[in-house]
């Protein structure tokens, strides 16, 4: 069924991004779970240290290869010899964005399609970058990601956000599944007014 390249930062990978990496690999013979490596971010997570956690949360997938890149998505497609992008999109204001990249990349690459996939409802709310507010204030995030994740981002915030932080073992403030929607937005965005 040909090859798919489903690219993202993945800093962390959260469910959502799992919820995409299944359904893409059921349709797709191939599909490449690649984390793009910019060095203008500023990633909490290294490029190998999502590798393995993408690789451990992938590892029930047999035809699901974990890799990285720098450059162009088009010219990784193409050295890959895969015929499709995958995009996840959360909200309509995603396919503004990606829409645009996709006609980008279409002019660079003829031969290399995107393909959009809707997230499903019970993660539309869900990015990397919530995860990582939500932690950041102690929440649980047990729900949003892979057990992996769990395990390490909280050691990760306190490393790079000092000791008051996230600290590990410590009980969390707040457990997301308790959260209606209204609370869980509000918690995730008390930390940026």
């Amino acid at each position: 069924m040909g090859t798919a390249i489903y690219p993202g930062s993945f800093d962390p990978v959260t469910n959502g991004h799992l919820d995409i990496i299944e359904r893409g690999s059921r349709l797709f013979g191939h599909l490449i779970v690649a984390i793009l490596k910019n060095p203008k971010k500023d990633y909490l997570f290294s490029t190998e240290e999502r590798m393995y956690m993408l690789r451990e949360s992938t590892r029930h997938l047999h035809n699901v290869e974990i890799d990285s890149f720098s450059g162009l998505l088009v010219e990784y497609a193409n050295v890959k010899k895969a015929q499709v992008i995958i995009k996840g999109l959360r909200a309509i204001s995603d396919f503004e964005y990606e829409f645009q990249m996709a006609m980008i990349n279409k002019k660079l690459s003829p031969g290399v399609e995107t393909l959009f996939m809707m997230t499903n409802n019970k993660y539309s709310y869900l990015s990397s970058s919530v995860v990582k507010e939500i932690a950041l204030f102690h929440g649980n995030v047990n729900s949003l990601v892979p057990p992996i994740v769990s395990e390490f981002i909280y050691e990760k915030i306190k490393n790079k956000y000092g000791e008051g932080l996230a600290q590990r073992g410590e009980s969390p403030k707040y457990y997301v599944d308790d959260l209606d929607d209204d609370e869980l937005m509000e918690l995730i965005f008390q930390g940026t007014k």
